[in-house]
C-alpha cells in the first residue's frame, strides 16, 4: 500500500529524533588494511577541474563505483508487498541496502574492496525517509545491532561503515515512493507523486544530516527522470516538469544552505515521446546541456551522469513485445556507430574542454546478466568497457548485491547462509571485462586548474551565479539578472533573451578580494570617448569589469561591475553583434544562445559595457559590447 509522505513538520522531527551515526575516525591500527590504503589515496571534500574530479590535494578522484541498490524500494507495485515474490527479483529489500539479512555489513564491505571499487552510489526513496517503523528483524538478521531501527537510522549506520572504509558514497534519489524502478510507476519525475517543494525539502534534510561526513561526496539529485502517461520532462522550458530548472534551483540550495562541499550531479533526461513507430521519441541523455547547461554557485560542484544498457537504445525503451518500436538497440549497432552515438549522448560533456558545458560524466548506470547468452548483448557489454577504458570515464556499476538465484545480473549475490557467489567466485564471463575496467590505466595525480566557462540563462529567471552579489540582495528590483560565479567575468551576451557567457581564462584571479560591486544604469561612467554613437552606454567606472547584467523583457535595464586586483587598460574596440554574430575564432566557450546573435570578446579582454538603443524596432536590447584588453 502506498504511504503519503508527510511534509515540513516530520521532516524536522526526523532532525530532531533521528541523529545520524558520526562521522568516520581516521583509520587505525585495528582499521582493515584495504580500508586503511582506501582511505589514505584521498582526502575529501571533492570538486572538478574541467573534466576530472579531483580530491582536496588537487589529485585526480576517479569515480570507481558500484551501485548498492535497495533503499529505493524493490517492490513491483502489484500484489502483498509482504510476499517476496511481488518484489523485483523476489528480492525483497524492506526500503535497505540489499543483503543486510544475509551478510554482516563488514564481509559486504570487505568484498567491495575485492571487487577493487572506490565508491558506491546508495540509492534511495523519498518514501524512505519518512517511514517512521522499526525494519523487520528478518530484515536485518545478519546485522542483529541493527534490529529496531527505522530505514532511515539503518540507512545512516550503512554510510558510517562504508565511508569508515575509505569508500566515497554519493546518495541517489532514485524513486518518489519505495518501489522498483522504472516504468509508468508513479516516480516518473522528481515531481510526479510527491511536490517539488517536498523533493527539495527532503535533499536539504539529508544534505545536512550528513554534512560532517566528509566522505559522503555528492547527491544524484534524480533518477532516470521519464515521461509519465499524458506527458514528458523538459530541460528549459521554464515550467514545473523544467529538469533543468529543478536541478539548477536544488543545486544552488543544497551549496548554500545545507553543505559546500557536496558534488551535484544531475542525470539527463532518460527519455521523452511516446514509444511508438511514427511518432516522435528518444532518449535525450545529456545532449541538451551542449547549449544550456548547468552553472552553479560553486562551478567547481558540477558532474554529468547518465545510464546505459545494451538492450535499450538512443530512440527504443528496451521493451520486448507491447510497446517496442522498430528503433535500433544499443547492442545491435555497430561498434563504431555505437561510440559514435555514446559521445553524441553523453561522452562529449567530459571530452569536449573549453566549453560552457564541460564537465566530469559519470557513467552512473550499466550493466549485464551473468546467464546472459545473447552474442550481441555480448559484443555490447566488451565494446561499451572499451569505451569507458578509452575516455578514461567514471562509472558506477548497476547492481553490486543481490541474492543467489534471484537474477544474474548483480556483481555480488549471497545465499541464505551468507556464502558469496558472483563475479568474484568462478566462471562468469564478464570477469575479465570487470577486471580490465578496473585496472586501467588512466589519469592520476595532480590535474591542473582548468580554465572555466560558463553559461547564464536569464530565460525564465534570475542567475545570479555569485554568492558575493546573493548577499549584498536584489540590486535592480523586477529586472531579470544575471551575474557570473565569483572568479569569473562576462565575456559574452546575446543580442535577444538575456542568455551570458562567463569565464575565467586569460585572467584566473581578476576580481579583487574585497570591495563591493557598482550598479550601473546611466551614461556617468563614459569618460573615454564615444565608442558607439547615438546608442545609450552603460559602462563599468574605470578599474572595473562587467561581472552581471539584467534586463526587463528584452530591454537593457544594467550592469554589474566587480573591482579588479590590478589596474586594467582602457584600450579597446567596439564589438558590434545586432546583425550577426560578432565571437572569436571557434566560439570559445560554446554554442551559449542558439538562435540568437551573440557578441564576445576575445579571451585576452574584459567587457567594460553594453550599447543598446531605444530606437524604432529596435527595442533596447543588446547591441554592442565595450571590449577592452586584459
Amino acid at each position: 500500500m502506498k504511504r503519503t509522505l508527510l511534509g515540513a513538520a516530520l521532516t524536522a522531527a526526523l532532525l530532531a529524533a533521528g541523529t545520524p551515526a558520526a562521522a568516520p575516525a581516521a583509520p587505525t591500527a585495528s582499521t582493515p588494511p584495504n580500508a586503511t590504503a582506501l582511505a589514505e589515496s584521498w582526502q575529501p571534500p571533492l570538486s572538478t577541474r574541467g573534466r576530472y574530479i579531483v580530491d582536496a590535494n588537487g589529485d585526480r578522484f576517479k569515480l570507481t563505483s558500484a551501485n548498492w541498490h535497495g533503499a529505493q524500494g524493490s517492490w513491483n507495485g502489484s500484489g502483498d508487498m509482504a510476499d517476496p515474490a511481488n518484489h523485483h527479483d523476489a528480492e525483497k529489500s524492506d526500503q535497505l541496502p540489499l543483503g543486510l539479512d544475509r551478510a554482516p555489513l563488514a564481509t559486504i564491505l570487505a568484498d567491495f574492496h575485492a571487487l577493487g571499487i572506490n565508491s558506491v552510489r546508495l540509492p534511495f526513496s523519498n518514501e524512505m525517509l519518512h517511514d517512521q517503523r522499526p525494519v523487520p528483524d528478518a530484515a536485518v538478521a545478519a546485522n542483529p545491532a541493527l534490529r529496531g531501527r527505522t530505514p532511515l537510522q539503518v540507512f545512516d549506520a550503512v554510510i558510517a561503515e562504508t565511508t569508515a572504509e575509505g569508500f566515497a558514497v554519493v546518495l541517489n534519489n532514485h524513486t518518489n515512493t519505495s518501489r522498483w524502478c522504472c516504468s509508468l510507476d508513479g516516480n516518473e519525475r522528481w515531481n510526479t507523486s510527491q511536490t517539488t517543494a517536498q523533493w527539495e525539502a527532503d535533499w536539504l534534510f539529508l544534505a545536512r544530516r550528513y554534512k560532517d561526513n566528509k566522505r559522503v561526496v555528492g547527491a544524484d539529485l534524480y533518477n532516470e527522470v521519464r515521461r509519465t502517461i499524458t506527458d514528458d520532462a523538459n530541460w528549459g522550458w521554464g515550467d514545473d516538469h523544467d529538469w533543468w530548472a529543478a536541478t539548477q534551483r536544488l543545486g544552488d540550495r543544497l551549496l548554500t544552505e545545507a553543505n559546500p562541499d557536496l558534488l551535484v550531479v544531475v542525470e539527463g533526461i532518460n527519455w521523452q515521446g511516446i514509444p511508438a513507430d511514427g511518432l516522435p521519441h528518444g532518449r535525450p541523455t545529456l545532449e541538451p546541456a551542449r547549449t544550456l547547461s548547468h552553472t552553479l554557485v560553486a562551478s567547481d560542484k558540477l558532474v554529468y551522469s547518465a545510464h546505459f544498457y545494451g538492450y535499450t537504445g538512443p530512440n527504443h525503451t528496451g521493451a520486448t513485445g507491447t510497446g517496442e518500436t522498430h528503433d535500433w538497440r544499443y547492442q545491435e549497432l555497430s561498434r563504431d556507430d555505437l561510440f559514435a552515438t555514446l559521445d553524441r549522448q553523453a561522452f562529449y560533456v567530459a571530452a569536449d574542454t573549453g566549453r560552457h558545458y564541460t564537465a566530469p560524466v559519470w557513467i552512473s548506470e550499466f550493466g549485464i546478466g551473468a546467464d546472459e547468452t545473447d552474442p550481441k548483448a555480448r559484443a555490447w557489454f566488451g565494446n561499451f568497457v572499451d569505451h569507458l577504458i578509452a575516455r578514461d570515464t567514471d562509472f558506477a556499476y548497476w547492481p553490486a548485491v543481490g541474492f543467489t538465484g534471484h537474477g544474474r545480473w548483480k556483481l555480488l549475490d549471497y545465499d541464505t547462509q551468507g556464502r558469496r557467489s558472483g563475479i568474484l567466485d568462478g566462471a562468469d564471463w564478464r570477469a575479465p571485462h570487470w577486471s580490465r575496467l578496473v585496472t586501467a590505466p588512466g589519469r592520476t595525480g595532480q590535474v591542473p586548474v582548468a580554465e572555466t566557462w560558463d553559461m547564464l540563462n536569464l530565460d525564465h529567471a534570475d542567475a545570479v551565479q555569485s554568492p558575493r552579489a546573493r548577499a549584498d540582495g536584489d540590486w535592480d528590483s523586477g529586472a531579470r539578472k544575471g551575474v557570473c560565479p565569483d572568479g569569473q567575468r562576462l565575456i559574452g551576451l546575446a543580442h535577444r533573451d538575456g542568455r551570458g557567457l562567463c569565464t575565467d581564462a586569460g585572467a584566473p584571479r581578476l576580481a579583487a578580494p574585497t570591495g563591493g560591486f557598482t550598479v550601473v544604469k546611466d551614461e556617468r561612467y563614459v569618460k573615454e570617448g564615444d565608442w558607439a554613437t547615438g546608442y545609450t552606454k552603460l559602462q563599468c567606472p574605470q578599474g572595473q569589469f562587467m561581472t552581471g547584467y539584467s534586463v526587463r523583457g528584452q530591454a537593457v535595464s544594467g550592469v554589474l561591475c566587480a573591482p579588479a586586483s590590478r589596474a586594467l587598460p582602457v584600450t579597446g574596440r567596439t564589438l558590434w553583434f545586432d546583425r550577426g554574430d560578432n565571437r572569436p575564432p571557434g566560439g570559445p566557450g560554446g554554442e551559449f544562445a542558439q538562435g540568437n546573435y551573440k557578441g564576445q570578446c576575445a579571451t585576452g579582454e574584459y567587457a567594460a559595457g553594453i550599447a543598446f538603443t531605444g530606437a524604432w524596432a529596435k527595442g533596447k536590447t543588446p547591441d554592442a559590447l565595450l571590449c577592452r584588453t586584459l
